[in-house]
């Protein structure tokens, strides 16, 4: 499957003019980037589709401590890509004006990244369940609630703490038409579920769900 040039989403930083169709994603087309058009498109490690299906034959690419296996596959905010001959890894981020870009990390940057709790659930025995917004799911061995990130450690496949959506937090903005700008929570209405950022410029004021807390 293929999407319309035109069609694609804005925080992809890749032109609207040019070939009809652009690689669709195979999961979460609003909040990731297929693997093929990062490697092709954003970081020129590939001419063309056939070396990106090459490279993730031979398990050079990795994705979160993992071997990608499709090329469609998407990557999402804070996911870490590794080349593996270079030994080089790229943490995706978020510029200012809210497209995608790729940020090369140091090794023990590249084993972390931050997610953001969407949902809890209770399961038997009454564990909680902490689900987030990149799809993943952990059992809750710390106190955290709906809208807190979590700082996830793929090698040790857990997480090691909870970053609290509060006043006084450092943010990111990571959807809607502040997407990209990072502040400082000044104030919270919940009943309103919106949060008045301080950041370089001035303050705005954003919907809970488009903030995810940072270090």
């Amino acid at each position: 499957m293929h999407l319309k040039r035109q069609k694609i989403p804005k925080k992809w930083p890749v032109p609207r003019k040019g070939t009809t169709y652009v690689v669709k994603p195979s999961f979460n087309l609003k909040h990731g980037i297929p693997i093929l058009v990062i490697l092709r498109d954003i970081l020129g490690l590939a001419q063309n589709k056939k070396e990106v299906k090459k490279a993730i034959h031979e398990k050079n690419i990795l994705l979160n401590n993992k071997p990608v296996i499709n090329e469609k596959h998407s990557a999402l905010l804070f996911d870490v890509i590794t080349i593996v001959p270079s030994k080089i890894n790229y943490k995706v981020e978020l510029s200012e004006n809210g497209k995608f870009k790729l940020n090369e990390v140091k090794e023990i940057e590249a084993s972390k990244k931050i997610s953001k709790i969407v949902n809890k659930k209770i399961l038997k025995g009454k564990k909680e369940q902490l689900n987030l917004v990149d799809g993943r799911n952990f059992i809750s061995t710390i106190k955290c609630n709906i809208n807190d990130s979590i700082l996830i450690n793929f090698k040790k496949k857990g997480y090691e703490k909870c970053l609290p959506l509060k006043e006084k937090s450092n943010v990111i903005v990571f959807e809607g038409k502040h997407a990209g700008k990072k502040g400082i929570v000044n104030k919270m209405n919940k009943e309103r579920k919106m949060a008045e950022l301080n950041i370089e410029k001035g303050k705005i004021n954003v919907l809970i769900k488009q903030l995810m807390a940072i270090e």
